[in-house]
């Protein structure tokens, strides 16, 4: 049995609106509405599948992110609200240099990353890249969906295989679950294990992904990688391993957790490794 909800009212409002095609305020402000017996053996489903701990996201089959609202099947990691701190600082990096343009999010996913850089920014070249073909169709999908005008390319490779850059923004949400704690974690039973399986420590692909970026990032450059919150130490060190000049920091999460790892080299600051 699945663990019990902090949000059933919220949930049950989503799992109704689902049931009957209406927006959740319309199911709020409509307490007395009588479902007929067929949308009420659907929804009665949907809890039991809910009950038992099948993530809402996947039985809704949309979920929100950065103010877009993404498809989302069980192909793709569920979008977190902490990795809107990526995209923010993504954001900000690249208002702030205006002339680097040349984008790359590695393990896309759902594209909820790329799509929401691509949404906020004119001009961008984007590439989207992910070892799984059905992520990409979903991928696929949400910008067909979100983009009027679409700014980016998806590749299916592994990490940064076959390309070869150069690249302004190198940002990637990589699985960074040690192997020891994937067994324990409950959201791995539905969401694809290849989306969180980090290797020993968690950094394996992490580390990879460091080391194949010298010969792909330009100068100024910026790495973004999201961690997990135990890793700050162990990212920063790996991190300045392979960028010694770099300005490397870790910064923190809305809930004040170490999350996301930020790699800046500068023009007087050449890279070696």
């Amino acid at each position: 049995m699945g663990d019990r909800s902090e949000t059933p009212t919220l949930e049950a409002e989503l799992l109704v609106s689902h049931v009957l095609g209406r927006y959740r305020t319309w199911v709020a402000s409509h307490p007395e509405f009588i479902l007929d017996p067929g949308s009420l053996d659907r929804l009665d489903q949907l809890l039991d599948r809910l009950t038992y701990g099948e993530p809402l996201p996947y039985l809704l089959g949309h979920w929100e992110f950065f103010g877009h609202d993404f498809c989302v099947n069980q192909d793709v990691l569920i979008p977190r609200p902490e990795t809107e701190l990526l995209v923010e600082t993504a954001l900000g990096w690249l208002r702030a240099h205006p002339n680097s343009r040349r984008v790359i999010d590695v393990g896309t996913g759902s594209g909820c990353i790329a799509i929401s850089l691509a949404s906020a920014l004119s001009q961008v070249n984007l590439i989207a890249t992910d070892i799984s073909f059905k992520a990409l169709q979903v991928a696929q999908v949400n910008m067909d969906r979100l983009l009027t005008h679409p700014k980016l390319q998806f590749i299916q490779t592994d990490l940064l295989n076959s390309l070869s850059g150069p690249f302004d923004l190198i940002a990637a949400n990589l699985p960074y679950i040690p192997d020891n704690k994937l067994a324990s974690l409950k959201v791995a039973e539905y969401e694809p294990r290849l989306a969180f399986a980090g290797g020993r420590d968690g950094l394996q692909l992490i580390k990879t992904l460091l080391l194949q970026s010298p010969a792909r990032l330009a100068t100024p450059g910026c790495i973004l990688l999201e961690i997990e919150f135990e890793q700050g130490q162990q990212a920063s060190s790996l991190a300045s391993q392979v960028y010694p000049r770099a300005v490397i920091s870790v910064l923190p999460d809305l809930s004040g957790l170490p999350r996301l790892l930020k790699i800046e080299t500068h023009e007087n600051r050449n890279t070696t490794h």
